[in-house]
C-alpha cells in the first residue's frame, strides 16, 4: 500500500510503499503559484502507477490550498493533460511569477 506524506520544510511530497520511499515530488511556491518541479519514482517500482498516484495526491493538495499550478515538471504537465479535472488548476502564462515560464 503506497502512503503519500508531505514535508512542507523540504518542499517536496515523498510517496513510500511498505515504508520505504520510492519517489518524490520537489515544488517551490511564489506568490499565489505552487511550481512543480520534478517527478521522480525509483524505477524498481516503476509501471505500478506510483508517479501517477503521488501527482494526484499533490494536485488534490494544490486545489485545497486555492494555488494555481505551474507544472515546470513534464511528468505533471502530461499527468494534467491527461486528466482534464486538474486543468483549471494550471496558472495561465500571464497569471505566473517571474521566472516560472515552464510547460503547461
Amino acid at each position: 500500500m503506497a502512503e503519500v506524506e508531505h514535508t512542507a520544510d523540504a518542499r517536496r511530497f515523498l510517496i513510500s510503499v511498505d515504508g520505504r520511499q520510492v519517489g518524490l515530488l520537489d515544488y517551490q511556491v511564489r506568490d499565489d503559484a505552487f511550481i512543480a518541479l520534478h517527478t521522480e519514482i525509483d524505477p524498481a517500482y516503476g509501471g505500478r502507477g506510483l508517479g501517477g498516484e503521488l501527482v494526484e495526491r499533490v494536485l488534490d493538495h494544490v486545489r485545497t490550498t486555492g494555488l494555481r499550478l505551474v507544472p515546470e515538471c513534464s511528468f505533471v504537465a502530461h499527468y494534467v493533460d491527461q486528466h482534464p479535472q486538474y486543468a483549471d488548476l494550471v496558472a495561465s502564462p500571464t497569471d505566473r511569477p517571474s521566472g516560472a515560464e515552464g510547460v503547461s
